[in-house]
């Protein structure tokens, strides 16, 4: 399996931005697609955007005009771009890539936002 990292995650306050990273341990150019999930205490993981191996993304509709994803196939990472954050954008985000390897995760960084 594919090794991945996010790094980014914070405490931020209402109105705030965060930039995610998820950087794989091998090729993403193989990838049929990266994502961020994120799952807040007491609920369900849910998918928040996924970017797939042609470009085409797609958003939650709670995070459609606040977040962007992107990715690098040269640094082998994927970016998470969270703008005008909410608090109940509170969670543990995690990096997914689906390839022909098969299904990998990453371990998860925290964003919280809080006044």
């Amino acid at each position: 399996q594919v090794q991945l990292v996010e790094s980014g995650g914070g405490l931020v306050q209402p109105g705030g931005s965060l930039r995610l990273s998820c950087t794989a341990s091998q090729s993403i150019v193989s990838a049929y697609a990266m994502g961020w999930y994120r799952q807040a205490p007491g609920k369900q993981r849910e998918l928040v955007a996924n970017i797939n191996w042609i470009g085409v993304t797609n958003y939650a509709d709670s995070v459609k005009g606040r977040f962007t994803i992107s990715k690098d196939n040269t640094k082998s990472t994927v970016y998470l771009q969270m703008n005008n954050l909410k608090p109940e954008d509170t969670a543990l985000y995690y990096c997914n890539l689906l390839d022909p390897r098969g299904n990998s995760w990453g371990q998860g960084t925290q964003v919280s936002v809080s006044s």
